[in-house]
């Protein structure tokens, strides 16, 4: 990993930086702070000189305001995740984030001592001390090293499975429609196999009077969600979803014993099996995400933030997303920060993000941009005019900051933004490669959350339980039962359901409430009984 030179290479070539005195003080000034604060790096004269005597800080008691790291590729945007990470952990604070390329698994390891390291520690004040870090490893469902990370599909929801499908904003109301009538007739939707039986069901004979009752889902567009089902599982879909499904309040542990006692465990997600897949797993962090919001309780401002989420190559998820998909972000962002998230999108440039999203994102780092071509001048110029006015002419050092040098607005602990600082970041005490891969394999064989997570359950569910209806003897009994709103003969996980009509009655939610399959399926919308039984904003749902 090439850290970067000194600047020196630059001397005299920013010809419209103010290269004062007040300026550099300003920027000591405005980065120092009371609370624990993890330092980023230092300030960098207009000579290209760094300046430990000027460090840049970002206070932890801000970062659930969320944040950007941004910056072309090879610019040092993963180091920047890795240092930051490296000092959360170290701080108390739980951190998430997905490594896509398999480059931060070296967290886990002390770093390599050498000659360029020693020279970043020193030009920005730097105690360099080789140090791993307590580090969880994750896969998406099995493919790669690390405990399984799954979900149900009725966890996982609607709007963001037919993000996932590429459905149109027609197709996922109807796939809502579909959810809908699951949860309505009890029938768990655990995994792939069970959604299409559903789907399956409402476009055959035997559902017809079913289907005719949802109203919005028409025969035609069932059939096109099924077709995308069975694409979906052709590509290996299946994997990801099913049980036992993923508790996110494993995301927010701290080591309990030992040297490291205290320190917030760094879990890390391994994408490299699934980077062909970039929508899908951009798909599952945002599930993640809606997954804490939905369970995590308010907690206003607090000296350190619960858990900080980075969610990398943020630009996967708005592309193409519907106008109720971007609305469900842009809230999700605005309202975990009561319940101590901080999240940071990590991409090339601001204009990746919505500028509703971009909006809450209080605390800016920006690395080097390149400007090829016409649509980058403007992403440049675009870029330059989200940065608060500074002494800097933005559009000419962005795109000279050398690797590991970053341009960084922050927000004070009183919620103000501080000035803008050009930056050289410091160098990460971890590893700055991948560990051994026999190394990561025993990391993972040696964690108790691989012990529960990792052999998939496939227990009775909606397909197994439509298959008796339609297969079993008396079917036309069965299936005129479910026409009406009775549950047919299920196993005694499954709940007692009244007719649907009477679905809001207390009788009926107390039922619910208090049987099995309610702490194994889903939540029945709009009901509160003791606490509220919602989906979420994505419409996803938790079994509690």
């Amino acid at each position: 990993m090439t850290i970067g030179g000194t600047g020196a290479r630059r001397l005299g070539t920013l010809r419209n930086v103010t290269d004062t005195t007040d300026q550099l003080e300003a920027i000591r000034a405005g980065y120092a702070f009371t609370g624990p604060a993890m330092q980023l790096g230092a300030a960098v004269s207009a000579g290209g000189q760094a300046c430990p005597e000027a460090p840049v800080h970002l206070p932890l008691s801000v970062m659930n305001r969320h944040g950007l790291v941004a910056g072309a590729t090879g610019t040092g945007k993963t180091k920047t995740l890795q240092l930051m990470a490296e000092q959360l952990s170290a701080g108390g604070v739980p951190v998430f984030l997905a490594d896509i390329k398999g480059d931060l698994s070296g967290l886990a390891a002390p770093g390599v001592d050498n000659d360029t390291i020693q020279a970043r520690a020193q030009d920005v004040g730097q105690h360099w001390q080789a140090t791993g870090f307590p580090v969880e490893f994750f896969s998406l469902g099995g493919q790669g090293t690390g405990a399984p990370i799954r979900a149900t599909i009725t966890s996982f929801g609607p709007q963001l499975l037919a993000k996932v499908l590429n459905l149109n904003e027609t197709q996922t109301s109807s796939l809502g429609l579909v959810f809908h009538y699951a949860d309505q007739r009890g029938l768990a939707l655990l995994d792939v196999k069970d959604l299409r039986s559903v789907v399956q069901y409402l476009a055959s004979a035997e559902g017809k009077a079913d289907l005719k009752e949802l109203g919005g889902l028409s025969a035609a567009t069932a059939g096109v969600i099924l077709r995308q089902l069975i694409a979906f599982s052709d590509q290996g879909a299946d994997a990801f979803f099913g049980e036992p499904e993923f508790d996110t309040s494993d995301l927010l542990r701290v080591v309990t014993d030992g040297e490291q006692a205290g320190w917030g465990v760094i879990s890390c997600l391994e994408l490299s099996a699934v980077q062909d897949r970039p929508k899908l797993f951009s798909t599952f962090l945002m599930w993640l995400l809606a997954d804490l919001f939905h369970d995590l309780p308010e907690v206003g401002d607090i000296d350190k933030p619960k858990l900080v989420f980075f969610l990398d190559e943020a630009h996967l998820l708005f592309n193409g997303a519907s106008t109720a998909f971007l609305e469900s972000i842009e809230q999700t962002v605005r309202l975990i920060r009561s319940k101590g998230v901080g999240v940071f999108f990590v991409t090339q440039t601001p204009k990746d993000v919505p500028a509703n999203v971009l909006a809450q994102l209080g605390n800016r780092v920006q690395h080097a941009l390149r400007a090829f071509t016409p649509e980058d001048a403007k992403a440049l110029k675009a870029t330059v005019s989200t940065f608060p006015k500074s002494g800097y002419d933005l559009e000419e050092l962005l795109t000279q900051l050398g690797t590991g040098e970053a341009v960084v607005t922050v927000l004070s602990e009183r919620g103000a933004p501080t000035p803008v600082a050009w930056t050289r970041m410091r160098a990460p005490q971890s590893l700055m490669a991948p560990i051994e891969a026999s190394a990561m394999q025993a990391a993972v064989d040696g964690s108790p959350l691989n012990g529960r997570y990792a052999e998939a359950i496939d227990r009775e569910s909606a397909y197994e339980i439509l298959a008796a209806r339609v297969q079993g003897a008396g079917q036309e009994g069965r299936v005129q039962e479910v026409q009406e709103g009775s549950p047919a003969p299920e196993p005694a996980r499954e709940p007692k359901r009244p007719p649907a009509r009477q679905k809001e009655e207390p009788g009926m939610v107390q039922q619910v409430v208090g049987s099995t399959a309610f702490r194994s399926m889903m939540r029945s919308a709009g009901t509160v009984i003791g606490r509220e039984i919602t989906r979420s904003i994505f419409g996803t749902a938790r079994r509690r």
